[in-house]
């Protein structure tokens, strides 16, 4: 059977490099070429030593005779390339956040741009495959859910799909410095990072309104108050997100605990946990680890979940919907282990 051709658009940030990393490993896809403008005509490997295997030479524009393109662009520029490769009949996932969001007035509020290509918002399919499984299978464009995104929403899904909690939801997150990419910056350098937790985007963090939208296509109309607080913690890679809200119903910790089993039963990349996760768990899998709680003495559930940002929360859940997309099993390309200590 012929193998999927790919090529990478911005091969040289983290999410770009984990994409090499992925799809050149992948026993169903042939990596085609890269792009990265600021490192054009060099190897790849002088860019990033660990990739020296993949013998790829990055260049400045997009190239053809692929199948399907991963967009790694940063916000707004996605815009910019996808709509002519969706011309051209490739297929398209974009990393961004650029097609996200259903609704295109809320561009120039979360991202400060006015969206160029409104009509590819309704066409594009949400790239979270544990709730669009269906629709992303024929997709032409998908856009992946960012990192923050994926975890609070995974971590909620089956609670707000049965109508258990009340709409307002409290939602502490905290994710290590790749999240911020690898553009340098004095947040994110070594003596400000180290030894040091901070929260930010108080006033409203971009990935805020893709819990609201997934969140809210799952209640029932439910219109929900969700306050998200993200936090920086000194660590590389992961997300632990710890949500809360009040259930409607006295629940137990067993009824939750099934519930959870059963919405997930057909998802291969979840796992209902017995105890509290920890981000080592998933540092370099495709895993989210979601640990439900009732706590009886505030009538409250509580849920802990777990993603490798990098992985779940970018490059590994782009690969898991090529997989979907081209006829794959879900889990090709995929399956390897937590890498532990």
């Amino acid at each position: 059977m012929s193998k999927v051709r790919a090529g990478i658009i911005n091969a040289t940030g983290y999410i770009g490099a984990e994409l090499v990393r992925l799809v050149f490993q992948h026993p169903r896809t042939e990596l085609k070429w890269v792009t990265g403008r600021s490192a054009a005509r060099r190897n790849l490997g002088d860019v990033f030593p660990s990739l020296e295997a993949t013998g790829q030479t990055i260049a400045s524009e997009p190239g053809d005779d692929i199948d399907l393109a991963f967009s790694a662009m940063p916000h707004k520029s996605s815009t910019d390339v996808v709509p002519a490769l969706l011309e051209r009949g490739i297929r398209v996932i974009d990393v961004s956040a650029d097609f996200r969001l259903k609704d295109a007035s809320s561009y120039p509020e979360w991202y400060g741009f006015t969206h160029p290509a409104p009509k590819l918002l309704q066409e594009a399919v949400y790239g979270l495959p544990e709730l669009h499984r269906r629709e992303i299978t024929p997709a032409s464009l998908v856009a992946n859910p960012g990192c923050y995104s994926t975890s609070v929403i995974l971590a909620l899904a089956p609670a707000v799909k049965e109508g258990l909690i009340e709409p307002d939801i409290v939602v502490d997150s905290k994710s290590g410095v790749s999240g911020a990419g690898r553009t340098l910056s004095l947040t994110t350098h070594y003596a400000e990072a180290n030894e040091d937790v901070c929260a930010y985007s108080l006033g409203g963090h971009r990935h805020l309104p893709e819990m609201t939208q997934e969140l809210e296509l799952l209640g029932h109309q439910l219109s929900l108050s969700i306050t998200f607080v993200p936090h920086l913690i000194p660590m590389t890679r992961g997300i632990l997100s710890s949500c809360y809200a009040r259930l409607k119903a006295n629940l137990s910790r067993k009824e939750i605990d099934l519930l959870y089993r059963e919405f997930y039963r057909e998802a291969p990349f979840i796992r209902i946990t017995d105890t509290e996760p920890h981000t080592k768990q998933v540092w370099g899998n495709n895993f989210c680890l979601i640990y439900p709680h009732v706590d009886a003495r505030t009538g409250k559930l509580v849920v802990i979940s777990c993603i490798d940002n990098l992985v779940k929360g970018g490059a590994g859940q782009a690969v898991q919907n090529m997989n979907l997309m081209f006829g794959l099993p879900e889990t090709s390309g995929l399956a390897s282990l937590a890498i532990y200590p």
